[in-house]
């Protein structure tokens, strides 16, 4: 783009931007919008999310390391909450973290204290 001033301009100079020639810009393929059928409990999600965000930070502070290097685990909170019990539930997380050398018994119990109430979210469905 070139810049370009007039000369009658007021006594604050402006600047108009012309495409130089040649350099037609390419039209870009519309997108079709989408409508969104299944609507999530934003509620529900805000919880999930939040639930998520200190899941990591404990697991940097357990592991001693930036959020980057954590150890390749998953905590699939909803595979969690089908399960029968608390028992159940502490035992695979215990699980996920075997090769944590800190103690993990407090970030079990927090974790399954806040998973308590929790919702699974299903898979949007189409209508």
């Amino acid at each position: 783009m070139a810049a370009v001033t007039t000369p009658e301009s007021s006594p604050q100079s402006r600047v108009y931007f012309q495409t130089p020639p040649g350099t037609e810009e390419a039209e870009t393929p519309v997108r079709k919008q989408g409508r969104v059928t299944v609507k999530y409990d934003r509620k529900e999600l805000r919880k999930r999310l939040i639930l998520e965000e200190w899941i990591i930070d404990q697991l940097t502070d357990l592991y001693d390391c930036e959020e980057e290097a954590i150890p390749e685990l998953e905590i699939d909170v909803d595979e969690l909450l089908d399960m029968q019990d608390d028992v159940d539930r502490a035992a695979r997380v215990k699980d996920l973290l075997v090769d944590c050398y800190k103690p993990t018994e407090d970030f079990v119990a927090e974790l399954l204290d806040r998973i308590r109430g929790m919702q699974k979210l299903s898979t949007p469905q189409k209508k």
